[in-house]
């Protein structure tokens, strides 16, 4: 693990800590763990059945989105995706994303690297579609104040994402782009690891890859949503779709900011924010909360665990050599799935 990471991990912790800290002080624990004690079961049942089909919904937008570059079997990637959540579970500062990335690079024989280029398209595929949610839902909730205002930032933040996805795609057609070339020529790692993302965020220009994303997207988020409503309702707290797509939007971008693993503390605290925003009383928020954030980690760290053992990975963030010419990543393999072979190392196209 480089400096860097080791760094945010730490920061990630501390945010982790002050955020539990601030709302431990502004909530009744025993109270809270009073409301969890009369959850209806069935419908905490249906909850993990929702977030099941969340995780498998996202399965298959990134397989969508490899899809231009290899083909892997849809159960493969659903297992690199739990083994992803299981990652950022016990991980600080989204780990989770270099972890999934690896474990499918090295074990379908494609370039880590292209890899990471997919999964960043897919986070910016789902900030932009987080952002429109939070947006309608603070319109047609009349909701105002600190979301409102964290739903615009969150607009320029998107903003600044499709720019630089565009810009990236097509950084070697822009002027000057061959003095940069030359420059990058000088560290010929640098260059290959250059090319080898270029290639991930390359499926932006595949409008199927684009529209499977953006429909599963659709999908995940629904169930996510889903998640929140049957959780207040599994409590006796009504709880509208438009309210839980608030409460989903809004977590999601608390997510954004490096916290310690499982997101705990930063979860709980947006989440708590945001439903006295609707009149319910922080100690039923808290509870609220806490089943929600329990029932997404249980069942993802269970599958990140069985698809641990199944596929044979660990959570190792890789290293560089991972995708140096010749290494298992930066070659195809065929080992029952069909791979596209990696080209050999070259400048990108002027």
């Amino acid at each position: 693990m480089s400096r860097r990471t080791a760094a945010r991990g730490i920061l990630g912790i501390g945010i982790s800590v002050v955020a539990a800290y601030l709302l431990i002080r502004s909530v009744d624990v025993g109270a809270a763990l009073e409301v969890l004690r009369q959850a209806n079961l069935a419908i905490v049942a249906l909850m993990a059945v929702a977030v099941f089909l969340d995780v498998a919904s996202r399965a298959a937008r990134w397989r969508g989105l490899l899809a231009p570059i290899a083909h892997v079997r849809y159960p493969r990637v659903l297992g690199y995706t739990f083994v992803g959540y299981l990652a950022n579970n016990v991980l600080p500062a989204r780990l989770g994303e270099l972890v999934r990335s690896h474990a499918l690079g090295e074990g379908e024989g494609i370039s880590r690297t292209t890899v990471l280029g997919t999964v960043v398209v897919e986070r910016i595929v789902d900030t932009v579609i987080v952002v429109g949610l939070a947006a309608l839902a603070v319109v047609v909730l009349r909701v105002g104040g600190i979301v409102s205002t964290a739903v615009i930032l969150g607009a320029v933040f998107v903003g600044i994402l499709v720019v630089l996805l565009g810009l990236s795609v097509v950084s070697h057609r822009l002027p000057g782009s061959d003095r940069a070339t030359g420059l990058i020529e000088r560290v010929p790692r640098l260059l290959d690891l250059a090319r080898r993302l270029r290639e991930g965020l390359a499926v932006v220009g595949s409008p199927r890859a684009v529209v499977t994303a953006v429909f599963f997207s659709v999908v995940a988020w629904t169930f996510s949503i889903s998640t929140f409503v049957l959780g207040g309702a599994a409590l006796g707290i009504g709880i509208t779709p438009m309210q839980g797509a608030l409460m989903t939007s809004g977590v999601a971008l608390a997510t954004i900011v490096p916290s310690g693993p499982g997101f705990l503390g930063t979860f709980e605290l947006t989440a708590v924010g945001i439903a006295t925003q609707f009149g319910i009383d922080r100690d039923s928020a808290f509870a609220m909360a806490l089943l929600v954030h329990a029932m997404i980690l249980l069942v993802t760290s269970a599958g990140g665990a069985i698809s641990a053992v199944r596929l044979g990975v660990g959570l190792s963030t890789g290293s560089d050599e991972d995708d140096a010419p010749g290494s298992a990543a930066s070659t195809s393999t065929s080992q029952g799935r069909v791979v596209a072979p990696t080209p050999p190392s070259a400048p990108p196209d002027r």
